[in-house]
């Protein structure tokens, strides 16, 4: 089988017995003689892939009956609106974090609804990192605190989760589930499929039910959490193939030891490549040492020509998807949680190889 190592940023690796499972019953699904992307989303076979969908994010992420999971489109840019159209009424504010480019246009999404605040921003600064523990000022109007766990451009994760006095509305779209986490401290957590959880085409919304039942009447009844909620995710056609594949990853999850095993697995891989940074002249990390990634390891060489040549000579090697992103350039290798070791090894041989023929 000839598969590359597919550091892409999204959409991202998927674990190979999850696509083997699907690819298995993708005609005739469990014996219904059609395949579950024709089945229709109201019938039986459909019904226990999403109940079991459900039960598995609920059981992953620890959620009590005053959560609810809600299966949506639109991805996280979606949500940068709805969230702000939702939880905020004429009279509110909410704070936010600006850690880079997904934050900024969750801010400029914001500002077009509700008067919010930005109390703190970091998305300049350099070495790239996240916010420490004493800059989360929250103030005491403030509905919630909106954050991104991991920014995916620049590099940099949230390693621990600041105590505020409000809830907090994540952006967890390419580390959802890489690591465990204290629901308790959400009002809601969001995340777009198509990196770390399944295919693109739904987004994954946890949320509390009383922060849902803040939307005004006025929000047309598609756009309102309570919609999809009351109605069990069926409020309209959902994309149920991305739904069955992110019922089967999460399985792969739980089998792989939940998410304190899948952590353990990510720092590892993670810890290969930055130790083969640390100790080379060639490349640079451009991101502060307790803000590196686990999930997108970006760094630079001495040169753009270099990056472009390594980007295409790791190509050859089935080595795929590690140039930068656009707007900033460099190297990015996305390791999520399904990216196996054996990918980060190739990776940091070819590291060693390059800066011997090239340093």
């Amino acid at each position: 089988m000839a598969r590359v190592y597919n550091f892409s940023a999204g959409p991202a690796t998927l674990p190979l017995e999850v696509l083997q499972e699907a690819q298995a019953e993708f005609v005739d699904f469990k014996g219904t003689g059609m395949s579950l992307i024709e089945a229709s989303h109201r019938g039986k076979a459909y019904d226990a892939v999403h109940e079991e969908a459900v039960a598995n994010i609920s059981k992953l992420a620890g959620l009590t009956d005053d959560y609810a999971v809600a299966f949506m489109t639109g991805g996280a840019s979606q949500q940068f609106a709805q969230i702000p159209m939702n939880l905020l009424g004429e009279n509110d504010t909410a704070d936010h974090v600006n850690t880079g480019a997904w934050t900024k246009k969750a801010i400029a999404e914001a500002k077009l609804q509700r008067s919010i605040k930005v109390i703190a921003d970091v998305s300049k600064e350099s070495p790239l990192r996240m916010p420490r523990e004493d800059e989360f000022k929250v103030n005491k109007d403030a509905v919630y605190l909106h954050l991104c766990s991991n920014e995916t451009i620049a590099g940099t994760q949230l390693k621990k989760f600041p105590k505020v006095d409000v809830p907090i509305v994540a952006d967890m779209s390419s580390d959802m589930f890489s690591r465990p986490f204290d629901i308790r401290q959400f009002g809601a957590i969001y995340a777009g499929a198509q990196k770390n959880m399944g295919p693109a085409g739904v987004t994954i919304v946890i949320m509390r039910k009383d922060l849902a039942a803040r939307v005004s009447e006025k929000v047309p009844k598609i756009f309102r959490y309570t919609t999809h909620i009351e109605n069990n995710s069926l409020y309209n056609t959902p994309p149920t193939f991305s739904i069955y594949i992110v019922m089967l990853v999460t399985r792969w999850i739980m089998k792989n030891g939940g998410l304190a095993g899948i952590e353990k697995m990510n720092a590892a891989k993670a810890a290969k490549i930055y130790d083969a940074i640390d100790a080379s002249s060639f490349y640079r990390s451009p991101v502060a040492n307790d803000s590196r990634s686990f999930m997108n390891i970006t760094f630079r060489l001495p040169s753009e020509e270099l990056e472009a040549q390594f980007v295409a000579e790791a190509k050859k090697l089935k080595m795929d998807g590690l140039k930068g992103h656009r707007d900033v350039g460099g190297i990015r290798a996305s390791i999520y949680n399904a990216f196996p070791m054996e990918g980060i090894d190739a990776l940091v041989q070819f590291m060693t190889d390059f800066e011997k023929k090239n340093g």
